[in-house]
């Protein structure tokens, strides 16, 4: 790779997401290569993983099965329209994700990321109660401090103002639980004990505004890009219960917990509660070809497809690239990885080394409070003068200077490193981390 011409390279036509622009490109920060754990920067620097890229990369960088696998699916079909035709590779991948998927949800619909996946799982939760005769059930019921992607229908049932704010007043009949982030809840490792009552926000909606008014609630297991708040024991079952008592589907959005993150293969595993739709992406493919993809439960594909007249299209609605052929290929070769590595067993293993490491940032004065489960921690910074978000800003760029590459949300610094993470590994990032957060 020609690093000398990576660095005269005008920055200035790209408008970068989720970037302070100006500042990134007087100040840019140049990835140039990754392999294994590590990134290689346009200085010849290595940078450690410890995010998984955007929760994504959970089989480590530069998997030449992967690459191989996507290579020799374009070599042999480059693209099949996924309206009225198909290709073998999606429908294998189908096959092989229905294999994890916990209880039904037996049927996989794709896209091409998890703004898209949460979209797509709405619109179907619409079409569901249409075609049982309650189309007037229109109502999402999503949660404060929630993040579900940046799509209109994301935006609408997620609580992260500065996502939302600039774009309108968002779907019509959108509303919000409270979160599950409570003053007690400091340093606990795992699920809070207390809070489980804060379910019992959806049974107030459906006392006000009617049962056959909602079509649907959406959560995370755990949310993860807010700062990984874990749900209080019972909150989530609790939430089952209501939604089954009053006819309301059920949706867990885990773009970043399915495939290992919690130590299962999904977040609905580790808390025993099956969800009537799931959405997914990121790990699916190792963050190696953009697809997104909703696991749906028979009960909601079979309403669907059999309300249709015969021959007639049951679902309006799908992607140019749906299950296209390339990110297929990379997902049957990212399950190739998960299979043959036991990443998800790797993961459940190195769950408790790796919150060790995290709860020990406790004794640094500018860590407030601590979070973890499974391989997904959070540690909030306190704010320092001229607002909230700076301490964050600042850090982010003090890891990558020091070697470590993380994830930061306002003050909140995440931690979800590669499932491929050694013990050597984890101590790296760890250390690495202490010794920028010590100085402040």
């Amino acid at each position: 790779m020609n690093v000398v011409a990576l660095r005269t390279n005008s920055l200035e036509q790209q408008w970068m997401p989720f970037t302070a622009n100006r500042h990134f490109k007087a100040h840019p920060r140049i990835i140039t290569g990754a392999k294994g754990m590590y990134y290689t920067t346009d200085h010849g620097d290595q940078v450690i993983d410890g995010s998984a890229g955007l929760f994504c990369v959970a089989a480590g960088h530069g998997r030449t099965e992967i690459a191989e696998a996507v290579n020799q699916a374009l070599l042999e079909i480059d693209y099949a329209p996924p309206f009225q035709h198909g290709h073998p590779l999606s429908f294998e991948l189908s096959r092989r994700i229905a294999e994890l998927t916990p209880g039904d949800l037996d049927y996989i619909f794709y896209c091409n990321s998890g703004s898209e996946s949460v979209d797509t799982a709405l619109k179907i939760a619409l079409a569901y109660h249409k075609c049982r005769g309650e189309g007037q059930r229109m109502r999402f019921v999503g949660r404060e401090a929630a993040y579900h992607g940046v799509n209109f229908g994301g935006l609408s049932v997620a609580g992260m103002i500065n996502n939302k704010k600039a774009f309108g007043l968002g779907l019509p009949g959108a509303i919000h639980m409270r979160h599950t982030k409570l003053p007690e809840h400091e340093y606990v490792r795992g699920q809070p004990e207390t809070g489980a009552e804060l379910a019992n926000d959806l049974q107030r909606f459906v006392d006000l505004h009617g049962a056959d008014s909602i079509a649907a609630v959406i959560v995370e297991p755990i949310s993860g890009s807010v700062g990984c708040f874990v749900p209080p024991v019972g909150y989530l079952q609790r939430l089952r219960e209501i939604c089954d008592a009053n006819g309301i589907l059920l949706i867990f959005d885990e773009v970043i917990c399915a495939f290992g993150r919690t130590g299962k293969q999904f977040g609905s595993d580790s808390f025993e509660v099956v969800p009537d739709m799931v959405t997914m992406a990121k790990a699916l493919t190792n963050g190696v070809v953009p697809m997104g993809a909703v696991a749906i439960s028979s009960k909601v594909y079979d309403a669907i497809t059999e309300a249709a007249p015969e021959g007639a299209i049951e679902l309006f609605h799908g992607y140019t690239y749906s299950g296209c052929p390339a990110a297929a290929a990379a997902g049957l070769a990212t399950r190739d990885i998960f299979r043959d590595e036991k990443l998800v067993e790797k993961a459940a293993a190195m769950s408790p080394k790796f919150l060790d490491a995290l709860f020990d940032l406790r004794d640094l004065g500018v860590v407030t409070n601590i979070r973890g489960y499974g391989m997904l921690g959070a540690a909030d910074l306190a704010p320092m003068d001229g607002g909230p978000g700076k301490r964050g800003a600042r850090t982010l760029q003090e890891f990558y200077a020091a070697g470590v590459m993380t994830k930061m949300t306002g003050d909140t610094l995440l931690v979800s490193p590669p499932l491929i993470a050694e013990e050597s590994h984890i101590d790296e990032i760890f250390t690495k981390i202490r010794d920028v957060l010590s100085k402040h």
